[in-house]
């Protein structure tokens, strides 16, 4: 697949360097809708697999292409698997009203519970917990602690009280519970999304390296896999999580459900910190600006949280029920976008990000990207040029957080796609280049057409020889943009 040079107003430069994803649902899942969202600052476009069927979501992939094909610009589809939801059984009644103090079962018994019992369809569950283990009710309203452990069954005091009613989820924060990260949904939906070419593959619950490594055999390569963190027990394993994963996701639903409130702001901090450090992508999300779900404005608390965020160093936030459900989806991403855009305007975040740099990779590739940063803030160039064919040259780009716009210049449309989840990345879609020299006149162009760079100002390019072997970013070179070719000079002998 390849993009004409052809102009489209749907044509767009993202000035922010912070990505927003979109999740699409009832409220967006039209054409128009899409071409609004995606001119109000939408990046990526989320596809919730925990509710719609894969007719819903072939149609709204076929819809993002479609504006992809009009707005010249590469666009990313996550595909965020459901995974191992637990929940409840059904009641007699449809709901029970628990007291605090009381006691109540849970058991394997499938018929519908009552005030004293209820079904708990996970053996597993049963079988991991021990006495003084809590288990949270739907979405932490009610808390349950194990008295007595059995068989089949548990025995538990209600810690908090409230209404109970069918199907409600169950999160136990105490254990590793031995269940995998996909289910046979799971699976069956990966299948549909990879067939149907998406960029990446959102993994849920992830709590063991080895829930990465599952996903990654099955995708071989054809997807990044995102793995969120929404439990306790993935911080125990941050790390290895982190290296496995092509990207992260703080999900601040189920965490926030886990852990207790104050612990979740520092656990996001940690997590971006850390795939900062890998140079792995990491979204910020859940709840950002939930009020705009019914309201046209957020909360000046919603505002502050989305800009706390950007300070963290998060290459991208999102917005859930607000774009998929929400009364006002357009709203609440030009409002994101003008957050986001106001705080990289503020020298406090500039110095923030400049101190919390990470140390370069010592590899070549490493040397190469810091050095590349280095150039272009000493000479004042407008833009860093990234040629790359697996997204690796762009990615370390990243890691460095540059002052100058980031092009990430690839001839394959699926690398281009994926960085658009990425900070500071501007995906173009390029030709096939075999030098140099060929490359500074192709990215010096670029600059130019994507309105990136005026003739007469410098771009820093990066590059990899041999030309076409992913991961071997050697070269860099400074171009003056003419307005009709690029008078580059090499970087090596300091002479421009």
């Amino acid at each position: 697949m390849s993009f004409k040079s052809v102009r489209s107003e749907l044509k767009i430069l993202r000035r922010r360097k912070t990505k927003i994803v979109a999740t699409l649902g009832p409220a967006s899942s039209n054409a128009e809708m899409l071409a609004q969202l995606f001119q109000a600052g939408a990046d990526v476009f989320r596809l919730n697999f925990s509710h719609g069927s894969h007719e819903d979501h072939g149609r709204n992939i076929d819809l993002i292409r479609d504006l992809e094909t009009k707005s010249k610009h590469p666009i990313g589809i996550l595909a965020d698997v459901q995974g191992p939801k637990l929940r409840v059984g059904r009641f007699m009644g449809g709901a029970v009203v628990l007291t605090n103090g009381q006691n109540f079962r849970l058991d394997l018994n499938p018929t519908p519970g009552d005030s004293r019992r209820a079904n708990l369809p996970h053996p597993e569950i049963i079988a991991a917990a021990q006495i003084g283990s809590h288990l949270l009710l739907d979405d932490g309203k009610l808390k349950l602690r194990v008295t007595h452990v059995r068989e089949d069954h548990l025995e538990t005091i209600v810690v908090n009280g409230g209404r109970l009613s069918d199907r409600k989820g169950v999160n136990v924060p105490d254990v590793v519970l031995p269940i995998p990260a996909l289910t046979r949904k799971d699976r069956e939906d990966m299948a549909f999304a990879l067939e149907r070419g998406v960029e990446y593959i959102g993994l849920s619950f992830v709590q063991r390296p080895e829930d990465v490594i599952e996903a990654k055999e099955i995708i071989q390569g054809r997807a990044w896999v995102l793995s969120k963190l929404e439990k306790p027990q993935a911080l125990d394993n941050l790390d290895e999580i982190v290296r496995l994963s092509d990207a992260i996701m703080v999900a601040r639903g189920d965490l926030g459900v886990e852990l207790p409130p104050e612990e979740v702001p520092l656990a996001q901090k940690r997590i971006v910190q850390a795939s900062r450090a890998a140079g792995k992508p990491v979204i910020v999300a859940t709840q950002m600006l939930e009020s705009m779900i019914s309201a046209p404005t957020p909360t000046r608390a919603e505002a502050s949280d989305v800009a706390t965020a950007v300070f963290d160093g998060a290459d991208a936030v999102m917005l859930s029920a607000e774009t998929a459900a929400g009364q006002f989806p357009v709203e609440a991403v030009t409002i994101m976008d003008r957050i986001v855009a106001r705080v990289e305007t503020d020298d406090g975040w500039r110095n923030l990000t400049d101190r919390r740099r990470p140390e370069p990779e010592k590899t070549t590739n490493g040397a190469i990207a810091a050095a590349a940063r280095q150039v272009a803030q000493t000479i004042g160039a407008v833009a860093i040029a990234a040629m790359t064919n697996s997204s690796s040259s762009a990615l370390r780009v990243a890691r460095e957080r540059p002052t100058a716009p980031i092009m990430g210049l690839t001839p394959n449309i699926e690398t281009a796609r994926r960085l658009a989840l990425t900070w500071g990345v501007h995906p173009v879609l390029t030709p096939v280049t075999h030098s140099m020299t060929e490359t500074v006149a192709v990215a010096s162009k670029l600059a130019r057409s994507e309105g990136i760079a005026e003739p007469g100002q410098d771009i820093v390019i990066v590059a990899g020889m041999p030309f076409g072997k992913s991961g071997s970013t050697n070269s860099l070179r400074v171009a003056r943009v003419s307005r009709t070719n690029a008078q580059e000079a090499e970087f090596d002998d300091g002479e421009k």
